[in-house]
């Protein structure tokens, strides 16, 4: 069965008729007198792929652990889906749709590519530990259907020849892919992506913009990135916000950021017209 992708100019006036799917509120960090971040405010919406920028040190790592509730802001909301996530406990993050993959992959190096994937599958699962050791009534068609779902994952980011080889000694692009489908393991609604383009040379890279798009149109799952790698960002995102020093410097389309006076002067150190 061939999947259909949606026409490119049908999806934007979907998305752009869809109320937020994350909506960060004037979000505020410090760590004692330092100012990570200073009201940061955006929208994502249901179908987008949205890029993160901003000079090292910006708060783009910052605000990803506000969303992933490993850091709680001192002033702001986080809203998913319309309610905050700031009230849920840390380990509900997974269930309530937000997946995460992080720069510096972290696999179980001694298990199979097949079982990290399963692994992403846990916030999905049901049976409890009682259950799954005494194998009451439903846990094998669980363990069944866990497993259907990590092969559908396999196939999906091309990782079939590598489903039974441990996935310590695999090469860094491919270890990035299977933490890539271990966080789609968990039918996030949400994606964040932190640096997903580190370590990967241009030909990966090209690879990695085809599957971002393929996890957004086939998967049918919001992707927000923060990236280094400009021309990725540029290339793949619907909506590009940028931030340095903390604060909102620009929000809009890659072109509209691209063009931005404050978002050159962050990067080159020079105004626009230099």
């Amino acid at each position: 069965m061939v999947a259909v992708v949606e026409p490119a100019s049908a999806r934007r006036e979907a998305v752009s008729s869809a109320p937020p799917l994350l909506s960060v509120r004037n979000v505020s960090v410090r760590f004692g007198g330092i100012i990570a971040l200073d009201g940061i405010t955006f929208d994502i919406r249901s179908g987008e792929i949205a890029g993160l920028i901003g000079p090292n040190g910006a708060g783009k790592t910052t605000l990803f652990n506000c969303l992933s509730r490993l850091y709680i802001p001192n002033d702001g909301d986080i809203l998913f889906e319309g309610r905050s996530i700031l009230r849920a406990p840390r380990h509900e993050i997974p269930t309530i749709g937000l997946g995460r993959t992080f720069q510096n992959v972290a696999l179980f190096d001694r298990l199979s590519v097949l079982d990290n994937v399963k692994v992403g599958c846990h916030s999905q699962s049901a049976s409890g530990f009682l259950a799954t050791s005494l194998r009451l009534p439903g846990v094998a068609a669980e363990e069944q259907r866990i497993t259907d779902r990590a092969w559908e994952l396999i196939e999906f980011m091309d990782l079939k020849p590598f489903a039974a080889m441990p996935a310590g000694p695999l090469p860094f692009p491919i270890r990035k892919r299977v933490e890539l489908a271990r966080a789609l393991a968990a039918s996030p609604k949400l994606l964040l992506l932190d640096e997903p383009a580190a370590g990967l040379n241009h030909e990966e890279i090209g690879v990695l913009e085809a599957q971002i798009r393929r996890v957004r149109d086939l998967q049918k799952v919001t992707v927000l990135l923060v990236e280094h790698h400009m021309s990725l960002v540029m290339a793949v995102s619907d909506k590009v916000v940028a931030i340095d020093f903390g604060r909102k410097i620009a929000e809009g389309t890659p072109a509209e950021v691209q063009r931005n006076p404050d978002v050159i002067k962050a990067y080159l150190g020079t105004g626009a017209e230099a």
